[in-house]
């Protein structure tokens, strides 16, 4: 067995996570407001690029995964994706003065590059990860650590723009500004001080062939269907919950703390779930956070106006939870690619990842297809009066009844390695 990886080593990994979760929250916060708002763009034609630019986003996922397991190591091609995403986010928040066509083919344009730059760095950054160690409990433990400085990525997104200047423009300005020097600084620590890994031979075979061969492999099929399930109940509520503190709690004025707190607590919470896993096995560890997430919801549920310590301990457990949402899947992903006998052959991490990441994707934009449209079924009306019900039981129960399907799904997965407790590294797929 292979000797656990050093603190610095799993920081220095762990830490360009941190620029990457920085890069996403303004995406999907900041600019339908600022290009709407501010620059005075039509919403709905700021809705119309952004939807585009993700479905390319996601559909390009796959491609960069296989073309990444061709690159000359991880490292490089995570090194190519930074110009990307240092200049797509420089442009996205620091528009020239133009208007109308112009002003769109820029947000346009902008986008597609820093999508790009995100899905390359992110994809490689992830195979990289899955190729550090071939120690289940290592691999939990390399996963935690990227998710750890993904969730401080997420805070500092959240924190920083009202910090940095007094309007709006200005803000985000800044903020792009100092997203590039965090994304450089940290980068340079990842790249230079993790763990190396050997270059994997190059796959052999045509491009379809390469994407399809993960769905050839049934542990990660039945996996993928875990997560599918799983990321849809996890993003309706990331989905509802500024209307549900708004308009069932009446504490829209707090929805700040009650982020911060709910992320904090699943970066918190990461030892925990590393240290079940390797106790009781990644399954069950995985199987706990999810019902501990549904106890919470189910709890959410009987709230109403005022109950803010009460929301702030669903804030808790429920960030708890992410926790392991975040550090056990992708980190059983890479124990279920050893399954895959091609893999003996040649390494084909992008690819699952590519596919992984796609998926990902298409949870969020499945997520808003059915809460939405659900609510707008059940009567309910942001602001105004009534429809508190219906948006508890879209924000509460539906997440728990696709968690509940997604336990049971995980539940009915084989009980031998990757899922199993990791005493022991003698398992055999043969």
């Amino acid at each position: 067995m292979a000797a656990p990886l050093r603190a610095r080593q799993l920081i220095a990994y762990g830490l360009f996570g941190l620029p990457l979760a920085m890069a996403a929250l303004p995406l999907y916060v900041h600019l339908p407001k600022f290009y709407g708002g501010e620059l005075g763009m039509s919403l709905a034609l700021v809705g119309a690029i952004l939807l585009a630019a993700r479905l390319l986003d996601a559909l390009q996922d796959p491609l960069l995964g296989y073309l990444s397991d061709r690159a000359r190591g991880r490292k490089r091609f995570v090194l190519a994706a930074l110009p990307l995403l240092a200049a797509g986010m420089l442009g996205l928040f620091n528009p020239p003065a133009i208007a109308g066509t112009a002003l769109a083919l820029w947000l346009l344009v902008c986008l597609v590059v820093v999508y790009l730059g995100f899905s390359m760095g992110s994809i490689s950054y992830q195979a990289w990860g899955a190729q550090i160690s071939s120690d289940r409990n290592e691999r939990t433990r390399i996963t935690a650590s990227r998710e750890t400085f993904t969730l401080i990525g997420v805070v500092a997104a959240a924190a920083l723009p009202a910090m940095l200047g007094s309007g709006e423009a200005e803000q985000l300005s800044r903020f792009a500004l100092l997203f590039v020097l965090l994304l450089a600084a940290c980068a340079a620590i990842t790249l230079w001080m993790s763990p190396e890994v050997p270059a994997p031979p190059r796959p052999a075979g045509r491009m379809f062939a390469a994407l399809a061969q993960p769905l050839g492999n049934g542990t990660f099929r039945k996996l993928l269907l875990v997560f599918v399930l799983n990321g849809i109940a996890s993003a309706i509520p990331a989905t509802l919950v500024l209307f549900f503190m708004s308009d069932v709690l009446q504490l829209g004025e707090r929805a700040g703390l009650f982020l911060a707190l709910y992320f904090v607590s699943g970066a918190a919470g990461m030892p925990l779930w590393v240290a079940l896993a390797r106790r009781y096995g990644k399954r069950n560890a995985w199987l706990a956070a999810m019902l501990l997430s549904i106890a919470a919801f189910a709890w959410a549920y009987g709230l109403g106006a005022g109950d803010a310590q009460a929301y702030a301990m669903v804030c808790i457990l429920s960030g708890m939870a992410l926790g392991a949402d975040l550090a056990l899947p992708p980190s059983l992903l890479a124990d279920v690619m050893d399954e895959d006998a091609n893999a003996a052959a040649a390494r084909s991490e992008g690819a699952y990842f590519g596919i992984w990441n796609l998926v990902t994707k298409l949870n969020l934009a499945l997520a808003a297809g059915i809460a939405l449209p659900l609510l707008d079924a059940l009567g309910y009306a942001p602001g105004t009066a009534g429809g508190g019900a219906a948006l508890s039981f879209v924000y509460c129960l539906v997440p728990c009844a696709l968690k509940l399907a997604a336990a049971a799904a995980l539940w009915l997965l084989p009980l031998g390695a990757p899922f199993a407790p990791s005493f022991t590294h003698t398992w055999n797929p043969k």
